[in-house]
C-alpha cells in the first residue's frame, strides 16, 4: 500500500456505519489502513475506529471519488512526526497532522499499479495537548485532524483566506454530520 506497515480495519467498519449521517457510498470510501507506530496510542483504544469513521464521513460527505484508492494513516508520536516535518517540510518541530498526497492524478490506476490517495501522519502528544488545552474530547480533535488530513489529500488547502474558508466549511459540515461541534468556534485557523 504505502511506506507504512498495514493494519486491520475489519473491526472498525460497523462503528462507522452506525453513525448519525446517511449510509456511505462504497464508491467514495478509500481503502484505509491504520498503522500504530508509537506505543502511546495504546491508551486510546478507539483511535483506529475514530480515524476510520472520520475519513469515511469526509469521503462520503464531500462526494470524493476515492473508492478503491489506498490511504495509510500512521498514528505516531511527536518524535516521529517531528522527523517527517523536518524531512519533508523543513520545520524541525512536531505538529499535529501531516498529509502526503500521492502523485497519481485523480487517483487513477496507472499501468496496473494500485491507486494511491496518499498518507496521513498524526502525532499523539500534540493531539492530546491541543485537545486538553482547548477543552475538547480527544476523539473530537482526532476526528477533526483526520478529516483535515484527508481533505488535503483530495486537493483542499488553506494557504489563502478563500481556500481556508472553503476547507474549514467542509470540515464543519463533515464534523457536524459526526455530531462534533464546530472546531473553529473559538479560534481562527488550523495550520
Amino acid at each position: 500500500m504505502s511506506q507504512f506497515k498495514t493494519g486491520s480495519r475489519a473491526d472498525c467498519i460497523g462503528a462507522a456505519r452506525g453513525s448519525i449521517f446517511r449510509p456511505m457510498s462504497s464508491s467514495a470510501i478509500p481503502d484505509t489502513e491504520i498503522v500504530i507506530a508509537a506505543d502511546c496510542w495504546q491508551s486510546e483504544v478507539s483511535a483506529e475506529a475514530t480515524v476510520l469513521r472520520a475519513i469515511e464521513a469526509a469521503a462520503t460527505m464531500i462526494g470524493a471519488e476515492t473508492g478503491g484508492a489506498e490511504l495509510a494513516v500512521m498514528l505516531t508520536d511527536d518524535d516521529g512526526i517531528r522527523e517527517l516535518n523536518a524531512s519533508y517540510r523543513g520545520f524541525d518541530k512536531p505538529t499535529n497532522v501531516l498529509s502526503f498526497p500521492a502523485s497519481q492524478p485523480d487517483y487513477q490506476d496507472v499501468d496496473g499499479a494500485p491507486k494511491m490517495l496518499g498518507d496521513i501522519a498524526i502525532a499523539y502528544q500534540t493531539v492530546r495537548r491541543e485537545a486538553d488545552d482547548e477543552g475538547k474530547p480527544f476523539d473530537h480533535h482526532l476526528s477533526h485532524l483526520a478529516v483535515h488530513g484527508f481533505l488535503h489529500l483530495v486537493g483542499y488547502d488553506h494557504e489563502t483566506d478563500a481556500e481556508a474558508e472553503t476547507m474549514e466549511g467542509a470540515e464543519r459540515r463533515i464534523l457536524a454530520g459526526l455530531g462534533i461541534p464546530d472546531p473553529y468556534a473559538d479560534q481562527d485557523r488550523v495550520s
